[in-house]
């Protein structure tokens, strides 16, 4: 059956009505007194077009899409379908089957409408894929499929719709109810409960079960204790969806059971994993994930990675030391089974990366393995110490990173101190081209981390990689196989530096490593020159302190570039920051090439690692830091508002749960 397309039809008819129009125009001007009675006939003709309109419609439709195949045998198949059908020519709705009538249409004929309003959400082009288009239309929801023939002024589009409302409910029933793993355990258990009264122990126990049964029999799940401080559960994905829109508040709940004790829980959620064994799996990957951030906070992994909440308390200091003499065994067979031993930090290395790294070297010694610092001495900001130790004679101590590779064989080994990511580190090729690698880090874990690696020191209720270094070098050699005295200080000045002056970070082992490091002869006095700045990185720092404004109880300070022998004066500006009355948190803001470089500090009342994770950046709960690409200083800084923003909403979200527990 031809068809004339629709705007030829409406643009006649638009004609027509122009030249009636100025016909009546010219007859009113020779015959004035006819006014009122081409008025009235205008208005009764159009009443008699619209009528006449909608009849015609109707009828146009009902023969069109009736039973009448006597000259089309194609109208004639698609009739007869049991699925709806329709024909579209262009854009307009040309034909339809009674099936589209009855099922999407409610029975009303709607012929010659535009495909877009009777269909919402119609994509010819998605329709003409293998999978369709999938559409709720009627209250049910259908599978669209197309055909399109091309033609002379219009094409001629075919659409098919198969209805499949029963079957995506199965499959939304299928997805919420396939089983989550949860892995729950009790941050710093022995440390936290060692020293506790039998009833005060069994007390809070049975608060921490109670919680943990309220939560989990809320649904359909099973919850099991299969340690001390340690429980699995299997819940349904629908009720994982739940926890996850309240911000895992059990967190909370958990906090609030006696304020007084430091009593925390971290949570690994395995969810979209094909099988059980694999959800597990995720679980305990996301558990050590959440414990690497310092614990208190769940950790969500799924296919696509990790999401994170929680993470408000400063951690649980664990005081037992036997960890760090194993480790320290497991240090010492890897450097003697390597031919050489390759140790770098992050990239602008700071006086941690560099002290840490001469530390780990003293331990390449002591074991009488030949062993370098690969570092960018026209790239670091612990100029200073690398200056006092090539004045001590240890020159040798370094090499540009371009200059190990040539000595890097499968048995080299590479020591990474001062960052966790691969992302970060000084010489990634030396990274991929070594044969084993060993992580010595603080920094609380997060995405991207270093993968396979031979040995993981990783402790993130440590105040630096320094200190761990520190604790290492104690069970390693003889007595007389210590570090010197510029080590010592440059180790010193490595904890100094994340503790800012041992005020921020601190715990028993802090100081202990400290006491250590001067009894191996560090001066306090030296390494407080290790500190001192130039005239211009004095002027830098006065500069961006000057320029901050306040926002939500935190300075925000941007800048335009700086001078690159000035870049520490960014970190330095930043720990001044929080000197100021009110601020509880701070974020430099420097211009460098086409980005922009954030360093962010806190006094423990804000946690600028989860700011700065959501803008691509990590580090510690009072120490982070992120790089912002191919963005403006004052894009960045409105980037960084949005980001305190969240931070500040999803905190106010657990207040109300956990004063109401109180």
């Amino acid at each position: 059956m031809k068809q004339k397309p629709r705007w030829t039809l409406e643009m006649l008819t638009a004609a027509l009505a122009v030249l009636c129009a100025l016909l009546t125009l010219v007859l009113l001007v020779y015959r004035p007194a006819y006014w009122p009675v081409l008025a009235v006939l205008v208005v009764l003709w159009g009443i008699g077009m619209w009528v006449f309109r909608c009849r015609l419609r109707n009828w146009l439709a009902r023969w069109v899409a009736g039973g009448s195949f006597e000259n089309s045998k194609t109208q004639y198949s698609l009739e007869s379908l049991s699925q709806p059908a329709a024909v579209l020519s262009g854009e307009t709705v040309l034909w339809y089957n009674a099936e589209f009538r009855q099922r999407l249409l409610g029975g009303e004929d709607r012929l010659a409408s535009r495909a877009q309003k009777l269909l919402p959400g119609l994509d010819l082009q998605l329709c003409r894929e293998k999978t369709g288009q999938q559409l709720n239309l009627a209250d049910g929801v259908w599978s669209v499929h197309s055909s399109t023939v091309p033609g002379q002024s219009e094409s001629v589009t075919l659409l098919v719709f198969n209805e499949e409302t029963a079957l995506r409910r199965v499959e939304a029933e299928y997805k919420a109810s396939r089983p989550g793993y949860m892995v729950f355990l009790v941050d710093g258990y022995d440390d936290v409960f060692s020293d506790m009264l039998d009833s005060e122990r069994a007390r809070l126990l049975e608060g921490i079960n109670r919680v943990l049964e309220e939560m989990i029999g809320r649904g359909s799940g099973f919850l099991r204790r299969v340690a001390s401080g340690r429980y699995i559960a299997v819940v349904e994905e629908r009720h994982l969806e739940q926890y996850a829109k309240r911000g895992y508040d059990v967190l909370d709940k958990i906090r609030a059971l006696d304020p007084s004790v430091n009593l925390s829980i971290s949570i690994g959620i395995g969810r979209g994993a094909k099988t059980l064994r694999e959800a597990q799996d995720m679980a305990v990957q996301a558990l050590d994930m959440a414990q690497g951030r310092g614990g208190d906070q769940a950790a969500e992994m799924t296919p696509d990675g990790f999401t994170f909440y929680g993470g408000v308390s400063h951690g649980v200091e664990k005081r037992s030391k036997v960890r760090s003499r194993i480790v320290a065994d497991q240090l010492v067979k890897l450097i003697k089974e390597a031919d050489h031993v390759v140790i770098m930090g992050h990239r602008m290395s700071d006086l941690d990366a560099i002290g840490s790294a001469e530390g780990v070297l003293r331990i390449c010694k002591i074991c009488d393995v030949p062993a370098v610092i690969a570092v960018r001495r026209d790239a670091t900001l612990a100029g200073s110490l690398i200056d006092a130790l090539v004045k001590a004679g240890q020159e040798d101590d370094f090499i540009d990173p371009k200059g190990a590779l040539p000595i890097i064989s499968k048995k080299t080994l590479c020591i990474v101190v001062d960052t966790y990511q691969t992302g970060l580190v000084e010489s990634r090729e030396i990274l991929e081209k070594c044969g084993k690698i060993a992580v010595i880090d603080h920094h609380r874990k997060g995405v991207g981390y270093i993968e396979d690696a031979a040995l993981v020191c990783h402790e993130p209720y440590s105040s630096s990689a320094s200190e761990l270094v520190t604790e290492l070098l104690q069970y390693v050699g003889t007595r007389d196989d210590k570090p010197n005295r510029v080590e010592a200080e440059g180790l010193l000045s490595g904890i100094m530096l994340d503790t800012r002056d041992f005020t921020l970070h601190t715990g028993v082992r802090t100081f202990e490593a400290a006491a250590a490091l001067r009894r191996y002869g560090a001066e306090t006095e030296r390494v407080r020159q290790l500190f001192d700045v130039t005239m211009v990185e004095y002027n830098a720092k006065a500069a961006l302190v000057e320029a901050a404004q306040m926002y939500k109880s935190c300075a925000i300070s941007v800048s335009g570039e700086i001078a690159p022998e000035a870049r520490v004066a960014v970190a330095q500006a930043a720990n001044d920051l929080l000197t100021i009355q009110g601020v509880d948190a701070s974020f430099v803001a420097v211009q460098v090439g086409g980005g922009v470089n954030i360093s962010a500090r806190s006094l423990g009342a804000v946690n600028v690692q989860v700011i700065m994770e959501s803008l691509g950046g990590g580090g510690h709960q009072t120490m982070a830091a992120a790089q912002l690409k191919h963005i403006t200083p004052e894009a960045a800084r409105a980037r960084i508002q949005t980001a305190i923003d969240q931070y500040r909403a999803a905190q106010k979200k657990s207040v109300p749960d956990t004063e109401t527990k109180k």
